[in-house]
């Protein structure tokens, strides 16, 4: 059975994106809008995903080329009949029927998985993590998004909530989660920790600041993490420092992740993964360091996925199309 074109949807804290994905994990055309603020009502989410999934599904009406699934990656907890999104930290979901209520809306399939579940799928079958049997992997932006493949599928977990490493307390009593605990590993190693401390150095002021105030044009609350990502690139001591602290506690939280999972590769995905070695060597030189039984194991090597920012439509839209050939097949075989 050929495989058929599908959407995949990577719905956010901040955006919506999607695209119109082959076989081969290469996407045919793209939409994107931008995310509702989390206080408004799950429906308005919805209509944003209903219209830029249609926006596809016309152009590839358009050009003659049927779709037969939509897959979802959704930031959040997704409940293990990958159709309810219980809990998203980022977006106002608690209890959302996500898959029931989009599939009311578009004539075609839906398959929903968390998001990072997603990316990790697609850096498995396309990316980074091809020829790896067992992987975990990191989407480091907003939050931390993770995931484990394992010997060709993801796991999930016994209720649909494996991979959120993100929320693993690293500091008791730490810096308050919008998760609502306390400590949570993405509260030092995230996109929003290079804002929030690039922020905090350029309010600070002083001559090693100065780089980024000047980027900032004098104002702290236009510092955000690519400028903090962008001035480090460009050799600005303060910026790499940041970077360093950040890829620091990135290789404490993997040091416990390959404690516990021992996985062949982690793939390290996401906005801040732009910042390249100036991330990654702290953060493999941390996980060394604090690896059980180090010196004596392999080390997992730490890798930069390869399908960027639209590593995760590009899963969602696979795990679409293998729902879909699955439901196909199963057909089949009831009607011999």
């Amino acid at each position: 059975m050929s495989a058929p074109l599908t959407v995949g949807v990577d719905i956010g804290g901040t955006k919506v994106a999607a695209g119109l994905v082959d076989g081969q994990g290469r996407v045919h055309a793209f939409e994107r809008a931008s995310t509702p603020h989390r206080s408004t009502e799950p429906r308005v989410v919805e209509d944003v995903v209903v219209e830029v999934v249609q926006a596809l599904l016309n152009q590839a009406a358009n050009q003659g080329m049927p779709v037969a699934a939509v897959g979802v990656g959704a930031a959040g907890f997704v409940a293990a009949d990958r159709a309810t999104v219980t809990f998203a930290p980022h977006l106002s979901w608690r209890g959302e029927p996500l898959r029931d209520r989009l599939q009311q809306r578009l004539s075609l399939p839906i398959s929903v998985d968390n998001d990072a579940n997603a990316a990790a799928w697609a850096e498995y079958r396309f990316g980074a993590g091809r020829g790896h049997a067992r992987l975990v992997t990191l989407t480091l932006g907003t939050g931390i998004g993770g995931a484990i493949v394992m010997d060709g599928r993801v796991e999930r977990g016994q209720h649909g909530m494996a991979g959120e490493f993100g929320h693993m307390i690293m500091v008791p009593q730490g810096r308050r989660c919008e998760c609502g605990n306390r400590g949570c590993w993405e509260q030092y190693a995230s996109g929003n920790v290079l804002q929030r401390e690039g922020q905090a150095l350029t309010r600070a002021g002083g001559p090693f600041a100065a780089e980024l105030e000047r980027r900032s044009a004098g104002r702290p609350a236009a510092v955000s993490g690519s400028i903090v990502t962008e001035a480090a690139l460009a050799g600005d001591p303060a910026a790499q420092e940041l970077l360093a602290e950040v890829g620091r506690w990135l290789g404490l939280g993997l040091a416990n992740l390959a404690a516990a999972l021992d996985p062949g590769c982690i793939v390290i995905g996401g906005g801040v993964i732009a910042a390249g070695d100036l991330i990654l060597d702290p953060a493999r030189e941390e996980m060394a360091r604090n690896l059980p039984g180090r010196g004596h194991r392999p080390v997992a090597p730490i890798v930069a996925a390869e399908l960027g920012p639209r590593a995760g439509l590009i899963g969602a839209a696979d795990l679409g199309r293998q729902d879909f050939l699955r439901s196909q097949q199963q057909r089949q075989g009831e009607g011999q």
